[in-house]
């Protein structure tokens, strides 16, 4: 019970704060889900980006729960081809509404 004078915040949820906090050690790490992180810090504050991605890893660990099955990390590498491959596929859609067509280029220095 609460106080009449006192709100709940959201500082008050145990569990959000224990995957914020998980979220923010993800700095460091070369996994998928640091490699997200860190692309969320590129994209927008900080704040937001630690909110984002304790968002993640809530969304990883209900699916863990409900369907009974573990984690396997695929990488850094993997997470990054893999948004590699979204940002072409986004651009030749672009490309192709404009009337116009992506081409690759073998030459990458």
């Amino acid at each position: 019970m609460y106080s009449a004078s006192r709100t709940q915040t959201e500082a008050d949820n145990r569990a959000a704060q224990a995957l914020r906090l998980a979220a923010a050690a993800l700095r460091s790490s070369q996994s998928a889900l640091g490699a997200y992180y860190r692309r969320m810090c590129a994209r927008m504050d900080k704040p937001k980006a630690v909110t984002a991605a304790a968002h993640k890893l809530a969304r990883l660990i209900y699916a863990m729960l409900t369907h009974g099955q573990e984690y396997t990390d695929r990488g850094q590498d993997y997470f990054e081809e893999r948004y590699r491959q979204r940002v072409l596929h986004n651009l030749a859609q672009k490309a192709k509404a404009m009337g116009m067509q992506l081409v690759s280029s073998d030459n990458t220095a």
